[in-house]
C-alpha cells in the first residue's frame, strides 16, 4: 500500500488540493453571486483569481515540490502558471457562457461541469510545463 502512494503520490496530491482549490473557486463563486449578487461572469472571474492564488502555492510546494534558485525563477513559475490558468480560465468562461446562455442550464449545473474540465486541463499544464522537473 504504501508503495502505490508513493508511485501516486503526485497524483494523489494533485487530487486533495484540486479538490480543496475547487472548494475556494465554488464557495467564492456562490458567496458572490448569491449573496453579495454579483453577476455569474464576475463572481466567475473573482472566484478563479483568487483560487489560482490559492493554487499556485499548494502546487508549487506540496504537489510538484518545486524549487525556486532565486526570485527570477519563481516569478518565472508565477508568470507561466498564471498564463495557462488564463487559459484554462477561457475555456472555464467560454463553457459557463454556453451552457448558461445557450444551453439554459443552471449556472449551478454549468459550475460543476467546467470544474471536472478544468482540474484535468490545469494538471497537465502543471505537470508538463510549468513545474516539470530539470533534467540533469
Amino acid at each position: 500500500m504504501k508503495e502505490l502512494f508513493h508511485k501516486y503520490k503526485e497524483v494523489i496530491s494533485y487530487l486533495v488540493f484540486g479538490v480543496a482549490t475547487t472548494i475556494v473557486n465554488l464557495v467564492i463563486f456562490f458567496l458572490c453571486k448569491d449573496i453579495l449578487g454579483v453577476d455569474y461572469k464576475i463572481s466567475n472571474a473573482i472566484s478563479w483569481f483568487l483560487s489560482v492564488l490559492f493554487a499556485f502555492f499548494t502546487n508549487k510546494y506540496f504537489v510538484f515540490a518545486s524549487n525556486h534558485e532565486d526570485i527570477g525563477s519563481f516569478i518565472r513559475e508565477m508568470l507561466l502558471f498564471y498564463w495557462y490558468r488564463v487559459l484554462s480560465f477561457v475555456v472555464d468562461m467560454a463553457l459557463m457562457v454556453l451552457m448558461v446562455e445557450v444551453m439554459q442550464i443552471s449556472s449551478f449545473w454549468a459550475k460543476m461541469v467546467t470544474q471536472v474540465a478544468v482540474v484535468v486541463l490545469n494538471y497537465f499544464f502543471s505537470k508538463f510545463f510549468i513545474f516539470k522537473k530539470k533534467t540533469s
